[in-house]
């Protein structure tokens, strides 16, 4: 079992989403990564070790370390945002 952690502005921009379809698309996103970590998109350059999820234009933004088995979700942001 993979032991999760939020990082505290992870649960701070999805705690001010109203909208409810999207809080259902996250929750299911996080559901699937906590199935297989490995499921995102690897990261390069500065975000090297991270992975990410598309959720529709939003992305969700976390770390797995294997040797800790921990999945950290790092950010959810607009892909504008990058």
């Amino acid at each position: 079992m993979v032991n999760v952690r939020f990082d505290e502005g992870f649960k701070r921009i999805i705690s001010k989403i109203k909208d409810a379809e999207v809080q259902k698309n996250i929750k299911n996103h996080i559901r699937k990564i906590v199935q297989n970590p490995e499921i995102g998109k690897p990261m390069r350059n500065v975000r090297k070790g991270t992975r990410e999820v598309y959720v529709g234009h939003f992305r969700i933004s976390y770390a797995f370390h294997q040797g800790e088995n921990l999945l950290e979700f790092l950010d959810f942001y607009h892909k504008d945002e990058q």
